[in-house]
């Protein structure tokens, strides 16, 4: 029987040159928005609503009851919205049975290039949800790509590192033969022993951390603390039961 391919896309910038029609997208944004979706979903947010402007967050925010509105750019929460991008901020107690109306600097970008260009189905994922993640792309018979959404289109180490932790997981029910994927799983094989230490040398912490952030960013290279699925629906993000 004939395995699907998966890929691993480096950065929102190279999406252009991969022909992801009719396949399955994993949105990678480990500092901090798909670390983020995963634990409102895992906490009962009841759906989240992935935006790439300011302007729509909030107009979409105003129309949505029991909504709230969230996002950051460059690790700040935005004005004119009530939240950020911390995993922290949404508590059970504070998200369940709510709608969280989210744009950040890179995830949801990202995610809306996936559709644009084609993608039959949209995941998200992060260290928090890895299980949850790899358990649904071993039951798929479709090409997957892993889509690192980067640091405003640069490289960078934690998207890649998950990606890492994926393929390991995963790598017997695909045929891949990506340099890109085999550079993530050398790299996570290298340092999956001490992802703090090797997450603390990015330069991504190295920008969040200054903000007083290294607690969320811990959290965010923990593995299975919000062990759910987050997939791509009618215009939102749900838990997938």
């Amino acid at each position: 029987m004939n395995k699907p391919y998966l890929h691993t896309i480096l950065s929102p910038e190279l999406l252009n040159i991969y022909d992801i029609n009719d396949s399955i997208v994993v949105i990678i944004d480990v500092f901090r928005a798909t670390s983020t979706i995963a634990t409102a979903l895992y906490n009962g947010a009841e759906k989240i609503i992935p935006v790439d402007s300011v302007e729509k967050c909030i107009a979409i925010g105003n129309a949505t009851p029991n909504s709230i509105t969230a996002g950051e750019r460059d690790g700040k929460v935005i004005e004119g919205l009530q939240y950020g991008n911390s995993p922290a901020e949404y508590p059970r107690k504070f998200i369940e049975g709510k709608t969280l109306v989210l744009t950040t600097t890179n995830g949801t970008k990202l995610l809306h290039m996936a559709l644009n260009k084609g993608a039959s189905e949209i995941i998200t994922g992060s260290f928090p949800n890895l299980n949850a993640v790899c358990n649904f792309l071993r039951t798929q018979k479709k090409n997957i790509f892993l889509g690192c959404s980067a640091w405003k289109n640069r490289f960078n180490l934690e998207d890649t590192l998950f990606a890492g932790a994926v393929i390991e997981k995963v790598k017997s029910s695909f045929h891949i033969h990506c340099d890109s994927s085999l550079m993530a799983e050398q790299m996570y094989l290298h340092h999956k022993h001490d992802m703090f230490a090797f997450a603390r040398l990015t330069t991504h912490w190295h920008r969040l951390s200054k903000f007083g952030l290294d607690k969320d960013l811990e959290y965010c290279v923990t593995n299975n603390v919000a062990d759910v699925l987050p997939i791509y629906k009618n215009g939102s993000l749900i838990a997938l039961t």
